[in-house]
């Protein structure tokens, strides 16, 4: 009997075994395989690239000229409207974010409320793009046109602060989801530490949550941003779409998203459709580095 109980523990350790070198060998398939697809799409916009690059070379970073007539296309307007769309969504929609994160994960972390908002942050991640381009066409220009108006501003409504703006709302709740999680894994017994201690809510927030999640809040940053790079209907929408660089927040611009999908459809030639496409190869550079940078620095800190 005990013969027998052996062998059947020594085939289930061996079938354990088995199941879990498949599972691993599984996971390492599944990395390995989303590598490759993304070094294909680099190569394939990168191959699909190469007239302009011929055609154009460096300068096709470093001028501001697009004419399609003249075969001259400069990708600087549109690398410095994304940037700045980008970067402006994300100072406006940190500190919502923050007080987001703070709000259903330090002060209401269970119960109806928390649930509603919870609810609502997800509903806001799952609204389609083009539903916040109308919605910034019909309500927010109008209030941006008004506020132009009395500031002495050209009213323009549409432009870099109300894509901005409306950016901010669309990527505000990946990171306030995010930030709610790491406030809420902040240890109770570090939080009832600094109370015992005679410390405020407000100083056991400024002084040990937002510093012990800082990278966490950093994290969050970095997936709305990557999120607002490559945004692209709602810009397009709100952005004015003018091939100059823009000379003020208020004044009209133009992202690499946005002119892709302006004019890739309209593309009459060849070198037109490959500046189009090393527009998207530019863009998805960007991307890689920021999100490069912004791992090293959550590993560092």
């Amino acid at each position: 009997m005990t013969t027998f109980q052996n062998l059947t523990s020594a085939k289930h350790i061996k079938r354990l075994k088995l199941s879990e070198a498949l599972f691993t060998r599984g996971l390492k398939l599944s990395a390995i395989t989303i590598v490759v697809i993304m070094i294909a799409v680099f190569l394939t916009l990168v191959v699909s690239s190469l007239p302009s690059i011929k055609s154009l070379g460096f300068k096709f970073l470093t001028t501001s000229e697009w004419d399609p007539v003249t075969s001259k296309f400069g990708a600087l307007p549109f690398l410095f409207g994304t940037l700045i769309t980008s970067l402006l969504a994300l100072i406006i929609s940190t500190p919502f974010s923050i007080a987001f994160g703070l709000l259903l994960g330090e002060y209401y972390p269970k119960g109806i409320f928390s649930q509603i908002f919870k609810n609502i942050i997800e509903l806001l991640a799952g609204i389609p793009s083009v539903i916040y381009g109308f919605w910034g066409l019909f309500v927010l220009v109008p209030i941006i046109r008004t506020y132009e108006m009395k500031f002495g501003i050209l009213p323009y409504g549409v432009g870099i602060f109300t894509s901005s703006l409306i950016l901010a709302l669309m990527i505000m709740p990946y990171s306030a989801s995010l930030i709610t999680q790491v406030i809420s894994m902040t240890p109770a017994n570090l939080k009832e530490a600094a109370y015992s201690l005679g410390a405020t809510r407000f100083e056991v927030i400024k002084k040990l949550i937002i510093p012990y999640v800082s990278s966490g809040i950093f994290a969050g940053m970095l997936l709305a941003l990557g999120r607002a790079l490559g945004e692209t209907m709602a810009v397009t929408m709100l952005i004015g779409n003018t091939h100059d660089i823009p000379k003020s927040l208020f004044g009209p611009g133009n992202t690499m998203a946005s002119v892709i999908a302006n004019e890739f459809t309209e593309a009459p030639d060849k070198v037109y459709v490959s500046a189009l496409v090393e527009m998207g190869a530019l863009l998805f550079v960007v991307t890689l580095i920021i999100n490069i940078l912004g791992k090293q620095i959550i590993k560092r800190f």
